[in-house]
């Protein structure tokens, strides 16, 4: 029998073709590790010894998707003939961010309405003495009074015959309640006419309270009803999120924001456990790596970190997942100048928030107020992706073994103001 010699050549070329795709199936899959290495990284050594299961990296398919139904605002708006209301003013500033902003203007209304007081409307004060801004500066003024009506009298500014001698300082703790007010605050007020107010944080509690009242529909209608981004800082964030969702075509335009800040990782004690249970309270770039790498998530993902400027740090992250960015990245051009090149803290805090709410999935690498107010936002969103990293010891496991406790338990605060 005699051979057809296009045949043959044919056969050989198919065959070539074949083991072509297997080592490329290989690589991609198996060797993903490897790849991606960047000059000068000092981790490099320190991945040899992990091991990483990549074969269920698709397996993951629940990894970006939040809760199935939606949920809504549940709470009943209360009416302002409820309270007397009298002749005072109370006062307070935002301070330390974002995630403090939400405690902090729940807290104020409680008070003022508890008091039959009127509410002005804060200032927004930064970590630098002098570095102060108008509420307006950062968030929508009209969305906030008009969120007040029936709630609280609320002005833009005290009158003029108000003087700060007619005015105590008083500190309230976070999540007020109103057997705080009527004991500590009402009778100050009573006598000087009117308050300051500052907010301490003896712990940091989101969880739900085991009944439901007023106060708590106040604290929802403050802490989600009241604060949106004024226009301008509205789009720098929505831009933001869109290049983002750009840049993450491999995986349907999702993506994931990891709060990872290196200034908070070195500060005193950050990189020590957490309570009684030895939990660790802190996450650095390449633990957060193999964390990610570990429960599934493909090399390719894009990823948001909250660390304001490039850190060499952050390399390790980068090895394993090359779609890395910092704001600097990813900013508008003709925005950097005012939100980030000004060494302005307090906005680059803002956007970090917003698109830590606005993420597909949600990773705190650092415990605190950050996370417990992204997770309330996000809940109310339906955008309940949240996985709290922790050191796994076998080669690979299941996304939804790390959910958060505020998701997995609905033991959230903002589960008493959706439903």
């Amino acid at each position: 029998m005699g051979f057809d010699l296009r045949q043959v050549v044919a056969g050989i070329l198919t065959i070539t073709m074949f083991v072509m795709l297997i080592h490329m199936i290989k690589r991609d899959h198996f060797d993903s590790i490897q790849d991606n290495k960047f000059p000068g990284s000092t981790e490099d050594v320190a991945y040899e010894n992990v091991r990483i299961d990549t074969t269920h990296v698709r397996k993951n398919i629940g990894l970006w998707k939040g809760d199935a139904d939606e949920l809504k605002p549940c709470w009943v708006k209360p009416s302002g003939d409820e309270v007397e209301q009298t002749e005072g003013f109370v006062t307070f500033s935002l301070t330390n961010g974002p995630e403090y902003h939400i405690s902090q203007i729940a807290d104020a209304v409680l008070v003022a309405r508890s008091l039959g007081a009127t509410l002005v409307v804060p200032d927004i004060r930064g970590s630098q003495p002098g570095d102060k801004r108008n509420f307006e500066d950062i968030y929508d003024i009209d969305v906030f009074t008009k969120s007040m009506e029936g709630v609280v009298k609320v002005v833009k500014d005290l009158p003029s015959h108000v003087t700060t001698k007619t005015i105590a300082a008083v500190k309230v703790p976070n999540r007020v309640t109103e057997d705080y007010i009527a004991r500590h605050v009402e009778p100050i007020y009573r006598s000087k006419g009117n308050v300051r107010l500052a907010t301490y944080f003896p712990s940091i509690n989101m969880r739900k309270s085991g009944k439901k009242g007023d106060t708590d529909s106040i604290a929802c209608l403050a802490m989600y009803g009241s604060l949106e981004l004024q226009p301008e800082m509205h789009d720098v964030v929505d831009s933001m999120v869109e290049r983002l969702r750009t840049l993450s075509r491999k995986s349907d335009g999702q993506f994931i924001a990891v709060d990872l800040r290196v200034e908070m990782l070195n500060k005193k004690g950050c990189q020590g456990n957490d309570g009684s249970e030895g939990e660790k309270s802190c996450f650095n770039a390449q633990e957060i790596a193999v964390f990610l790498r570990k429960i599934g998530i493909d090399k390719d993902t894009t990823i948001y970190v909250t660390q304001s400027r490039w850190d060499d740090s952050l390399d390790s992250l980068k090895d394993l997942f090359p779609k890395t960015y910092t704001k600097e990245s990813i900013m508008p051009a003709d925005k950097k100048a005012k939100f980030l090149d000004s060494q302005d803290s307090e906005l680059e805090n803002v956007i970090d928030f917003y698109i830590s709410t606005e993420s597909d999935v949600f990773v705190p690498a650092i415990s605190g107020l950050f996370y417990a107010n992204v997770a309330g936002k996000r809940i109310g969103g339906g955008k309940t992706q949240i996985l709290v990293p922790a050191e796994i010891s076998t080669s690979s496991a299941s996304a939804s073994s790390f959910l958060s406790p505020y998701i997995s338990k609905k033991n959230h605060f903002a589960y008493s103001c959706y439903c």
